[in-house]
C-alpha cells in the first residue's frame, strides 16, 4: 500500500480582490510524479509558493509526511524535506558549480566536506562533473537549469516542486532532462511537477491535476484528463468542439 507525502485541503490565496487559489483540494503518494497544468493565470504558480512556504494561504492546509506545515517559512519546509526549483535559474555567478550546489547542503549540514562531498556526486549525476569548478556564470542556460536541480537535489529533498523545466530548451535538451527527472525519482524522490510542454507532462507524470481560474478541474491518468471537455475549454475557450479541436 502506498504512502500519502502531501495532501493539500481547501488551500485559497487571495491577492486583494483577486482570488488566485479556490479552496483546492489534492494529495499525492510517495514516489509519484505528479504533473500540474493549466492555461496561464491558473493559479499554478500561486499554489507552489503556498506549498513551498513562499506564500501563506488565506486558507486551507498543507500536510507534508503528516506533518502540518501550513504558513511555515521556505527554509523550515526545506528543511522539512521539500525542495524546488524555479523557472528563471539564477545561479551565484561568482562561485562556480561545486560551490552554487554546495549552498543547497548548507540548508541542511553545516559540514563543508561532507557538503562538497555530495557536491560533486551530484554534479557527476547531472552530466556537470567535467564543469564541477567552472564558473557557473560560464555555463549554457540548460545547464544553469540542470545546476538549479542540482542545487534543490542538495537539501536531500523527499518532495522536489519543479517549476517549467523545459523552458527553452531544445529538443534534445528536454529529453535529457526528461530522463533526469525520471532519474531523480529513480532516487527516492516524489515530483509535483508545472510544465507547460504537454509531450513533457504526458510522458513523464503517472497523474495529472488541472488547474481553472484557480480551481483544480480534473484529476487522473494524464491521457484521460487531456481529452475531458472541461480540460479542453479551459486551453481552448467554449467553442474549441465548433472549432474542431
Amino acid at each position: 500500500m502506498s504512502e500519502e507525502i502531501l495532501r493539500v485541503q481547501g488551500l485559497s490565496k487571495w491577492f486583494g480582490g483577486l482570488q488566485a487559489v479556490k479552496d483546492v483540494n489534492f494529495s499525492m503518494q510517495r514516489g509519484e510524479i505528479l504533473g500540474l497544468i493549466g492555461p496561464n493565470g491558473a493559479g499554478k504558480t500561486t499554489a507552489f509558493n503556498m506549498i513551498a512556504g513562499f506564500l501563506k494561504p488565506n486558507s486551507g492546509s498543507v500536510h507534508f509526511a503528516g506533518k502540518d506545515m501550513t504558513g511555515h517559512k521556505p527554509w523550515d519546509v526545506c528543511r522539512a524535506g521539500v525542495a524546488r526549483t524555479f523557472q528563471l535559474s539564477k545561479p551565484f555567478g561568482d562561485m562556480n558549480v561545486v560551490e552554487n550546489l554546495m549552498v543547497g547542503g548548507f540548508a541542511r549540514h553545516t559540514d563543508r566536506s561532507r557538503n562538497e562531498a555530495r557536491a560533486f556526486e551530484i554534479a557527476e549525476f547531472l552530466g556537470l562533473g567535467d564543469r564541477a569548478r567552472s564558473e557557473a556564470q560560464s555555463l549554457t542556460a540548460f545547464d544553469r537549469r540542470k545546476l538549479e536541480l542540482g542545487r534543490a537535489l542538495c537539501t536531500e529533498p523527499q518532495l522536489l516542486l519543479m517549476d517549467e523545466v523545459v523552458a527553452g530548451a531544445t529538443p534534445s535538451e528536454a529529453e535529457e532532462m526528461v530522463q533526469l527527472v525520471r532519474k531523480v525519482r529513480d532516487r527516492g524522490v516524489s515530483i509535483l511537477i508545472v510544465e507547460h510542454v504537454m509531450k513533457v507532462i504526458m510522458s513523464l507524470s503517472d497523474r495529472v491535476i488541472v488547474f481553472d481560474h484557480g480551481e483544480l478541474i480534473a484529476d487522473g491518468k494524464p491521457a484521460d484528463v487531456v481529452s475531458r471537455p472541461e480540460v479542453l475549454k479551459a486551453y481552448f475557450g467554449e467553442n474549441y468542439d465548433i472549432a474542431g479541436a
